[in-house]
């Protein structure tokens, strides 16, 4: 299991620890990763996602996962989330007609 975010696609950046002595020692920032049930209103399920903090937050902001996911671009969103945009974006079109 990749250590990266389904939604956004966030991952591992890689930086230097620097001591007190200016000594840089290569190391990795790994991102802040939760497992978290997410209900869809257009689907009428949940869904269980690897997800950051940060998206979390911008899921809060945007009004759930519908409005995030249905803006979000193709190459950031993990097999599973574009599977859950098409689902959206039909039952979305299905209810407009």
């Amino acid at each position: 299991m990749s250590r990266r975010c389904e939604l956004t696609g966030v991952g591992p950046m890689v930086g230097h620890s620097v001591s007190h002595s200016n000594i840089k020692t290569k190391r990795r920032f790994l991102p802040s990763l939760k497992k978290v049930k997410l209900a869809s209103e257009a689907l009428g399920q949940s869904y269980t996602l690897r997800i950051s903090n940060a998206a979390l937050r911008t899921l809060d902001f945007k009004g759930g996962l519908d409005p995030f996911i249905v803006k979000a671009k193709d190459e950031q969103l993990s097999l599973t989330a574009q599977r859950i945009k098409r689902q959206v974006k039909a039952k979305l079109a299905e209810a407009a007609a």
